[in-house]
């Protein structure tokens, strides 16, 4: 059920009460591996906590691991911040903070590759992140093992359950193991060869004599031949026109990027791009563009200047589309930890259904990195990387609003932007710094500066959130639709009653869809 809340109960909260869910977001680390986000633990860890309500003994532990957790965050201290956030979330989940808990916490394996061509020697590294409070002998050994999700055995049948994992390598007990694997990462090679390729997962088990003290998992996918075949894309790449060049560079590059931990391999299927970014070579050398004249979903790509990247986007050309009639054009911005895919994918598919309705074109940024927050400064400017990381992230969702103004002919007067959550703050934040552009706004579960409304005071909007959101507080949503009221601006607000920080979306995305398509810039409020 949701209702236009149209009169607010009490005085709108600050910003402040939605951001301390959210700021004091660190980027992830960048070193050979990439780790969880730190922006994604701390969501993770607020809701958890919005939702456990620790009382007595449970909250005074997770006061401290508070007070921790923001001394980590002021002194850059990243291990110790990603400490303690573990900390909180086994207490939150009523398991006893242990030094072997820490221990394992501690654990990280580390390589120069994550997708593995398996005809090449594989080197790899034990490391920690942060150094446990744990007493240890001299007599460290790690067993490591590569492993495999085993299917059910029959899908579907019964409740459904994470497969088990089996070993398809062991590769047996490793010597020599440091106490301090900081100081002193353990080296490991070893022989892949002749295993099928797919995705798989490398285990260390770690040892302190014959007692178990925990294990670190790496994901690896593993190609035969990888190397050749992204030798011959980039060279392909190299002639082909300048217009399909990003689409068959992007496998090789997005592999790289993992490699270097600047991104996490999930959920990339390397089978499937390497497949796309050969098929676009093989046209490329007839002389032909694959996606000249296409219409419904497809992927595309590009260079992001000032990043060095190629960045993907998602688009939907409705079956209707004619090059001679102006189209309008939805902007889709996807929460954190999600990607481009999400607005297409997830949400049981009824964005792209409502596109075609709709007639709309849609186009779905990355936003340069899953936790980019496309500029908002709710995501964490305390040091140069991360406000990069913001810079990049604008610069991505404009850059993709322009690529597909250039490839197709968009409506200049009917240019949407919606988003959920991360996405939300994202189109209050774009909305606001770029008015001209943006016919009217959509954002789901999300929170604002209220003091920014009065640079969008001429752009309609509908905006939806639950009253029982344990991730972002309603209250951010009343604050600024209250500014709204105060200035003027044409807004539909919908509470819905009960709702969660997910559940709310596709039950109002019709209704939203429907408000954008009644707007056009310039026709003043309806």
């Amino acid at each position: 059920m949701t209702t236009d809340h149209a009169v607010l109960s009490r005085p709108p909260a600050a910003l402040t009460l939605i951001v301390t869910l959210l700021v004091a977001l660190l980027p992830a680390a960048a070193g050979a591996q990439a780790l969880p986000g730190l922006s994604s633990l701390r969501v993770a860890y607020s809701t958890r906590k919005a939702t456990t309500k620790p009382e007595g003994d449970l909250k005074t532990q997770i006061d401290a691991v508070d007070k921790e957790i923001a001394a980590a965050v002021r002194s850059g201290d990243i291990g110790e911040a990603r400490r303690q956030l573990a900390r909180g979330m086994a207490l939150l989940a009523g398991t006893a903070w242990t030094p072997a808990l820490d221990f394992q916490n501690s654990l990280v394996i580390r390589t120069d590759r994550t997708v593995v061509d398996s005809s090449e020697p594989y080197a790899a590294r034990l490391e920690q992140i942060y150094k446990p409070a744990i007493e240890l002998t001299p007599a460290i050994t790690a067993r490591v093992s590569l492993m495999q999700r085993r299917a059910p055995a029959s899908p579907g049948v019964g409740p459904a359950a994470v497969p088990p994992m089996v070993a398809v390598r062991d590769f047996g007990r490793l010597e020599g193991v440091a106490r301090d694997l900081r100081e002193s990462p353990f080296p490991m090679e070893f022989d892949l060869s002749g295993i099928p390729d797919g995705a798989y997962t490398l285990e260390a088990q770690v040892f302190d004599g014959d007692t178990a003290l925990g294990a670190a998992r790496l994901g690896i996918a593993l190609r035969k031949d990888l190397d050749a075949r992204l030798r011959a894309l980039e060279a392909g790449a190299a002639t082909a026109p300048e217009a399909l060049r990003a689409d068959i560079r992007y496998p090789g590059d997005f592999i790289r990027n993992v490699n270097r931990g600047r991104v996490r391999l999930a959920p990339f299927d390397v089978a499937a791009e390497l497949g796309v970014a050969e098929a676009v070579l093989t046209a490329a050398k007839k002389g032909q563009d694959p996606f000249q004249g296409r219409t419904g979903s497809m992927e595309r790509h590009y260079l992001l200047p000032g990043a060095d990247e190629v960045m993907p986007y998602r688009v939907y050309v409705p079956t209707g589309y004619r090059a001679a009639t102006p189209t309008p054009l939805v902007v889709a911005l996807h929460g954190l930890g999600a990607n481009e895919d999400s607005f297409f994918d997830s949400y049981s598919g009824v964005p792209v259904k409502l596109a075609e309705q709709h007639g709309f074109l849609m186009v779905a940024p990355l936003g340069y990195r899953v936790d980019g927050f496309y500029g908002s400064p709710t995501g964490g400017a305390n040091d140069a990387a991360a406000r990069r990381r913001l810079e990049l992230s604008e610069k991505d969702v404009l850059e993709a609003v322009r690529l597909t103004r250039a490839h197709y002919n968009v409506d200049a007067n009917r240019i949407y932007l919606i988003g959920h959550s991360m996405g939300a703050i994202g189109t209050w934040y774009l909305g606001a710094k770029y008015p001209d552009l943006w016919a009217g706004l959509g954002p789901f579960s999300g929170a604002g500066n209220p003091g920014a409304v009065a640079g969008m005071k001429g752009i309609p909007q509908i905006v939806v959130h639950g009253d029982a959101d344990s991730t972002v507080n309603v209250a951010g949503s009343r604050a600024m639709v209250a500014e709204m009221k105060r200035l003027g601006v044409e807004v539909v607000y919908i509470e819905v009653p009960g709702g969660s920080h997910t559940d709310v979306v596709v039950p109002n995305l019709p209704r939203v869809f429907e408000f954008l398509a009644a707007h056009r810039k310039g026709d003043g409020p309806r």
